[in-house]
């Protein structure tokens, strides 16, 4: 039987690994540790610098002083033996970008992707509960979002409103092999399902024990992207924690979960903001370190990772961000076998070069790997 080795959050298959991964990550934080005791930051940085560097702290409960180190050292590497065979890097480029016109013109965050069979992209919004089929116009540089009918309504949701804690905050959305429409709910640690034939939502009683210890109280730090396999749903624990956790939808028991993290991050944890299945393989988002892993679900290696950092970047597309320097505003990601195609959640702001206009983008990106 193998033998597994908790390290901070990921799994080692065996003593031997275990014991080298360990070597590594003691050694990046006594290195850590002794620059933050020899090196002083603050004093040479600028106020409105230190104002951001403060911001993201606190947004990341780290200290102060650790984030603006992170900043200017480059931070963690993800240990090689955390790669699978044949593991490549590859850089993403948009080859097709729109706008995301706003639903009657209220603001709309995208917060996750879904491609369905049909070729159809849904959609939803963590500001509103809703789930949205993207409309393409032959040649426009811009799409509609059409809500699909009696999806997640008021009434539907009447069973649980007593128990819920504020606005519904969805941040995910995927689809089973019946049709059925999922979204992970993050304020509460919901996964909600509606069933196109009864038009019903059901709240899915999970037994979240075995991962509970991953769990942090902050309300806007819990479910941030979903997916299914078969019989297995995959949700995104986004961070302070971040982890990858396998449910059985039959039995609704927690069966695996691991935390992957990118191979370079500011982070000293994984950051996730979707999650994507296609073809035997798990895709994850990670908005701030502005990669897409490729995952092997059994053994939780990194097959492949995506970067978009320079094209989310771009002045074309850039936008205002509420957490300025590290924050990501990617929080959509769907995947086929020609394209990624991935999506903003820009909090209500602007891009840079268009004041003003505060509709959210959608990227088609060819994949690198395509046959």
């Amino acid at each position: 039987m193998k033998e597994e080795y908790e390290l901070r959050g990921h799994t080692a298959c065996n003593k031997e690994e275990g014991r080298k991964m360990k070597e590594e990550y003691d050694l990046r934080w006594r290195t850590k540790n002794f620059a933050l005791r020899v090196i002083g930051l603050f004093g040479s940085l600028p106020k409105t610098a230190l104002a951001h560097i403060h911001r993201v702290s606190s947004f990341f409960l780290l200290p102060s002083s650790f984030l603006c180190l992170l900043l200017f050292t480059g931070c963690f590497s993800r240990p090689a033996a955390m790669n699978g065979p044949g593991y490549k890097r590859y850089t993403l480029a948009a080859e097709h970008i729109w706008q995301m016109n706003l639903p009657q013109g209220r603001r709309f965050d995208a917060s996750g992707l879904f491609l369905e069979k049909s070729g159809d992209l849904l959609t939803e919004s963590d500001q509103q509960i809703g789930v949205y089929r993207i409309r393409f116009q032959p040649g426009g540089s811009s799409v509609d979002l059409e809500r699909v009918p009696d999806c997640f309504t008021a009434a539907q949701l009447a069973p649980f409103a007593r128990e819920k804690f504020g606005r519904y905050d969805c941040e995910g959305v995927t689809e089973d092999g019946q049709g059925r429409i999922y979204l992970c709910e993050e304020a509460d640690r919901w996964i909600l399902r509606w069933d196109p034939r009864t038009k019903t939502v059901e709240r899915l009683k999970i037994d979240w024990s075995p991962v509970k210890k991953y769990f942090s109280s902050d309300r806007n730090a819990a479910w941030e992207g979903i997916a299914i396999h078969g019989s297995t749903l995959y949700v995104a624990n986004e961070r302070k924690k971040g982890r990858i956790i396998a449910v059985d939808l039959n039995t609704l028991k927690v069966t695996d979960s691991f935390a992957l993290p990118a191979s370079h991050s500011l982070w000293y944890e994984p950051h996730y903001s979707d999650l994507c299945w296609f073809e035997g393989a798990l895709y994850a988002l990670m908005r701030e370190d502005h990669v897409i892993l490729k995952i092997d679900p059994e053994t939780h290696l990194a097959l492949a990772e995506y970067n978009f950092a320079g094209m989310e970047n771009d002045p074309h597309v850039a936008y205002y961000k509420v957490v300025p320097l590290v924050v990501g505003v990617m929080e959509g990601l769907a995947v086929d076998r020609h394209y990624f195609w991935l999506c903003t959640d820009n909090n209500g702001l602007a891009r840079k070069n268009y004041p003003g206009d505060t509709r959210p983008t959608l990227f088609q990106c060819r994949r690198p790997d395509a046959n």
